[in-house]
């Protein structure tokens, strides 16, 4: 197995250069790389998130790329057509009357819907 020391043994012997300067050599290149990710994922309507670490004879660096925005929130579709259009307006009418949502402060201040009847909260209609 090679390892990075017999690595960086090898290539001692090869290229006459002291560690702290291949180090820097190494921490500048994968830095612009990084910086070069993320200038190019800003047209791209996305983020790209990274960063370097390292110590005595290691360095490692990571970047992500990933869409920009919250990724807990899911968009919903849109109906197709006139007529799912007419079935999701028709259940969202449903779910509205039975369930009649409200906001309010709970104990701790922080605001929450509440309903009307059980199961609401998980979009159940009957």
């Amino acid at each position: 197995m090679l390892t990075f020391r017999i690595a960086g043994m090898a290539l001692a012997k090869l290229v006459p250069t002291s560690w702290p300067a291949a180090r820097f050599a190494a921490a500048a290149t994968l830095s612009v790389m990084t910086l070069g990710v993320i200038w190019s994922s800003a047209y791209a309507d996305g983020m790209a998130v990274g960063g370097c670490v390292g110590s005595q004879g290691s360095l490692s660096c990571v970047a992500r790329w990933g869409e920009a925005g919250d990724p807990y929130v899911r968009k919903v579709p849109e109906p197709a057509d006139e007529v799912e259009r007419a079935r999701s307006a028709e259940r969202e009418h449903k779910w509205q009357e039975r369930c009649r949502p409200t906001i309010a402060q709970d104990r701790f201040g922080v605001p929450r819907y509440q309903y009307a009847a059980p199961g609401c909260e998980f979009g159940i209609i009957e």
